[in-house]
């Protein structure tokens, strides 16, 4: 369990909380490059972090993302023109460029420099992976963006999916950050195409329910290792990875990543990108039937206003849940137990020890930030920006070896 005032640090993210503006201080996901497919196309809203935001693709390519609200009268520059590499207010015909600058005010007099003296909200942001990354912290703090193993894969080895879950961000969080589960919520009890979990992995979950945890921080963030026995005496050991401040590395159909971006305290994105370092993904299983649930507006069609779509037949003879589809399960566990979770009222076990690890070493960094102290496991040096060693993999150890010897490529922490 945690105290009344350790779970607001856990869950609290608007600026101005200790998370918060710890979580500005690295890039995450702010929407998919799908979301502003055209140059000079129309801007997207964008609420991440408890700001509202706008993005647009600008003539040359890039992408802005500035404060929704002109700083003339405050209409919302969602409805504005995107033209020139900039984005005009319909209202005064005020226009921003990608850096926030004000560079027209069409109804001031000639010469003024009124507009000089104006900065409008402006992040940076970089594309990777179909996602757009931002970074929302001081200008003069900003790290290298991580050169992950994924970052230069052909479109074809990679995926990516979004949708929005009415909870707190934490309770995505801690839901990877636990190989136990997999054992319960996500057990097919006959094939099912669209299951995460496939022979013989189900066959080894079953028969070790209850795995071993170790855990060990590292330069970005924390790898978990579950080891469970295996029928053949040897160990079965699956390696997950939290990175600061809110992604997990998970084996699914693929290896992915999933991030759990804030909107509010309430609610938040997950990202579900998806890549295979050594080969194309058939597009008929890339998104393991996640682009068939989610509707143009990032909602699931099952959630909890209708219970999921829960089909009780279905519960008892093709999967535990009777839930379709494993991110629809993952929505249940964490959106049911309440949009902010009171984790006073907690019962922890042996299962629960890798979410345990990650959330305090997540309240560790947030208390040490809030003291002075900088954010853990930031790039600064561009030499040293090599993340091979990021990784989710999961593997059967013979009698006798280790998991290390077995993958040299994760010695690094």
């Amino acid at each position: 369990m945690l105290s009344h005032a350790d779970n607001q640090l856990l869950t609290q993210t608007d600026k101005g909380t200790p998370y918060g503006d710890l979580m500005r201080r690295y890039w995450i996901p702010a929407l998919l490059s799908s979301e502003v497919p055209e140059k000079d196309g129309a801007p997207v809203r964008v609420r991440i972090l408890g700001e509202e935001l706008v993005a647009f693709r600008a003539t040359d390519g890039r992408i802005g993302l500035i404060g929704e609200f002109c700083l003339h009268r405050s209409t919302s520059l969602f409805f504005g023109r995107n033209e020139d590499c900039g984005l005009r207010c319909v209202y005064h015909g005020w226009k921003y460029d990608l850096d926030g600058h004000v560079t027209d005010t069409p109804g001031e007099p000639p010469g003024s420099t009124f507009k000089d003296r104006l900065k409008h909200v402006a992040y940076p942001t970089i594309e990777a992976g179909g996602m757009v990354f931002a970074y929302l912290g001081p200008p003069d703090k900003k790290p290298e963006f991580p050169n992950y193993s994924w970052r230069n894969l052909p479109a074809d080895q990679v995926y990516v999916t979004k949708c929005l879950l009415d909870c707190n961000f934490m309770q995505g969080v801690e839901g990877e950050c636990d190989s136990a589960h997999l054992t319960q919520l996500h057990r097919f009890f006959k094939n099912d195409p669209t299951s995460p979990i496939k022979d013989p992995q189900s066959r080894l979950y079953l028969h070790d329910p209850a795995p071993v945890y170790d855990r060990e921080e590292t330069d970005f963030g924390m790898r978990l290792i579950a080891t469970r026995n295996s029928p053949d005496g040897g160990k079965y050991v699956r390696i997950s990875s939290f990175e600061m401040p809110m992604a997990c590395w998970i084996l699914a159909i693929r290896k992915e990543v999933h991030y759990y971006v804030p909107i509010n305290d309430r609610q938040c994105w997950r990202f579900d990108f998806g890549f295979d370092p050594d080969q194309a993904v058939p597009a008929d299983i890339r998104y393991g039937g996640r682009d068939k649930f989610i509707l143009p507006d990032f909602r699931r069609t099952a959630r909890m206003d209708n219970d999921y779509n829960i089909d009780r037949q279905k519960q008892k003879t093709v999967n535990f849940t009777g839930v379709d589809n494993f991110v629809n399960q993952d929505a249940l566990a964490a959106e049911s137990q309440g949009a902010i979770v009171d984790r006073e009222r907690e019962h922890l076990g042996q299962s629960d020890a890798g979410l345990v690890a990650v959330r305090r070493f997540i309240l560790n960094a947030v208390k040490s930030f809030r003291d002075g102290a900088e954010p853990p496991h930031q790039v600064r040096d561009p030499a040293s920006n090599v993340f091979d060693h990021l990784d989710t993999v999961d593997i059967v150890v013979p009698p006798g070896k280790t998991w290390r010897e077995m993958l040299p490529h994760l010695a690094r922490v």
